[in-house]
């Protein structure tokens, strides 16, 4: 292994239906990633689908996997990209023991950072507007049905009252 390069163990998890499609999905995940210039895949081990127990998700027939994936990059940028693109839910550096790290591509990995927390927050802004807005609108519609059942409510009331008469 080249000084520069970095071994590296991610597991990666995906939920949903059905369970054939999340295990092909994750295959593919992983055929794409070692397709990247600078990344070897050295072993990949992708678990068969089980049904989720998390709340919630075992009513709904959801099932998940993982996928255990070892590969040597030729740098450091392309873990963290690997991290920050994927989202795996485990890493661990195997080789080198240390890295160093040039003041540059550490500034280029906190601005990456930065960039993708920053999307993060946006989206995160623009669904609770939007989730306002349903809630506003659900209010309304809310108010426009009661209004429209105490008007025939009323209409009724008045039916009844002039047949007595």
């Amino acid at each position: 292994m080249a000084s520069d390069n970095i071994r590296v163990l991610f597991i990666f998890e995906i939920l949903g239906r059905p369970p054939e499609h999340i295990k092909a999905t994750l295959s593919n995940l992983i055929d794409k990633l070692g397709e990247q210039k600078g990344i070897t895949i050295v072993r990949k081990e992708v678990h068969e689908p089980k049904i989720a127990e998390k709340e919630g998700a075992k009513n709904q027939n959801l099932f998940t996997t993982f996928a255990e994936v070892e590969l040597i990059s030729d740098s450091l940028m392309l873990v963290f990209d690997i991290t920050f693109n994927l989202l795996p839910s485990h890493i661990e550096i195997l080789e080198p023991r240390s890295v160093e790290l040039k003041n540059f591509d550490l500034s280029s990995i906190v601005s990456n950072l930065a960039t993708k927390i920053h999307r993060y927050d946006e989206l995160a802004k623009i669904s609770m507007l939007e989730k306002n807005i349903l809630i506003n609108r659900l209010k309304e519609a809310e108010e426009k049905i009661s209004n429209m059942e105490r008007g025939i409510k009323t209409k009724r009331s008045k039916r009844k009252n002039s047949k007595k008469r």
